[in-house]
């Protein structure tokens, strides 16, 4: 194989949102959300690790041999940064790596709509950025962290693994710190954070009870938490948050959540009418009513909330895949393949408009 740099170079040419080296098989790029060849030889399990253990930071060395994969950033100069996981498969190492652009996109980039900018003003709470692996949540994130280091004099301290987009100091002073490189741990970061004087803390990813914890503590002291979870929509949010506590404790957890959350926003990345993808956003803002259904356990109608709080901002993914259709910026055949409920969008699409919402959430 040539040179990892005519490789990463190639694929960032190519507009590939991913690399994936794998042993004995050729190199895969990701453009646009699909697998495409390289052009390149299939490569030995012996250069695989050679390059593996090339790349990898010393100090996730021996954590590699024990737990058998890492995360970690890999910065190529002249081409570009890369957030890599390292595992094993079949004992061979494998490669996935994202390219993370230099540039920190824009909302107007990144087609978000504007609820989101709107969101990034808000002066504390807890913001949620949901979705699925690849969605785009952390790049969606770091638009939040620039927009207000560009245009609110803030203290930023962002606890990532590993860290992707670089952000100078704008009006805002930002401190970025990397698990396993400045900080032992999310846990340890988290423990110290609020002595740093912070008045926005982005966290790379919210993982268990004890994260959950820190960012409400952080909340309830009058910050701005940013961070991101895994979840299907918006509404299951909460929901899983509480999941990560035993039963006995929920009720005062879901009264603390009723209290500091901001917003929740869910995407979906769908291929775009002209090209390239466009976000499908789903947002769950904490208004008054879904404040009350959370404080009294009725989070079922969280999705029925979110349908019928247009006024307030909010949108479900139905809604803003109909707008994107209308707006020509996906097709029908997309719209309907990342629908939430296909059929309540294909009756939408035809002028059919039922409110069963409002029902559910008077009953």
């Amino acid at each position: 194989m040539s040179s990892l740099r005519e490789l990463l170079t190639r694929a960032v040419a190519a507009e590939a949102s991913d690399i994936h080296i794998t042993s004995g098989h050729p190199p895969v790029y990701r453009v646009h959300q699909q697998l495409v060849e390289s052009g390149y030889e299939p490569i030995d399990a012996d250069s695989v690790a050679a390059l593996c253990h090339e790349i990898m930071p010393a100090h996730l060395n021996d954590r590699f041999r024990t737990h058998h994969e890492a995360d970690f950033s890999f910065a190529e100069e002249g081409v570009g940064r890369f957030r890599v996981n390292a595992f094993q498969s079949i004992s061979c190492c494998t490669l996935a790596m994202r390219y993370v652009k230099a540039q920190i996109p824009s909302f107007e980039d990144l087609h978000l709509p504007p609820q989101i900018k709107a969101l990034s003003m808000s002066p504390r709470g807890i913001i949620l950025a949901a979705g699925t692996t690849g969605c785009g949540k952390s790049t969606t994130l770091a638009a939040i962290v620039q927009n207000i280091n560009a245009t609110l004099k803030r203290r930023i301290i962002t606890i990532e693994d590993p860290i992707e987009y670089v952000f100078d100091n704008a009006m805002s002073v930002v401190s970025q710190r990397e698990v396993g490189l400045d900080t032992i741990s999310f846990h340890a970061g988290l423990k110290h954070v609020l002595r740093q004087d912070p008045d926005v803390i982005m966290i790379g990813e919210m993982r268990d009870a004890e994260s959950f914890m820190a960012a409400l503590a952080a909340a309830e002291t009058g910050h701005l938490v940013l961070t991101t979870l895994h979840t299907g929509t918006a509404a299951q949010a909460v929901p899983r948050i509480l999941d990560f506590f035993p039963s006995s404790e929920r009720d005062p957890l879901r009264m603390a959540l009723a209290d500091n959350l901001r917003a929740v926003f869910c995407q979906r990345l769908v291929p775009g009418l002209r090209g390239g993808v466009r976000p499908a956003v789903e947002i769950l803002i904490n208004t008054p009513t879904v404040r009350k259904l959370v404080e009294r356990n009725l989070i079922e109608k969280l999705s029925a909330a979110i349908e019928t709080g247009n006024e307030d901002g909010m949108q479900t993914f139905n809604q803003a895949l109909f707008g994107m259709i209308k707006g020509g910026e996906i097709t029908e055949e997309m719209g309907l393949r990342y629908a939430g409920n296909p059929e309540a969008l294909r009756m939408n699409l035809k002028g059919i408009f039922l409110d069963e919402a409002r029902r559910i959430l008077s009953t």
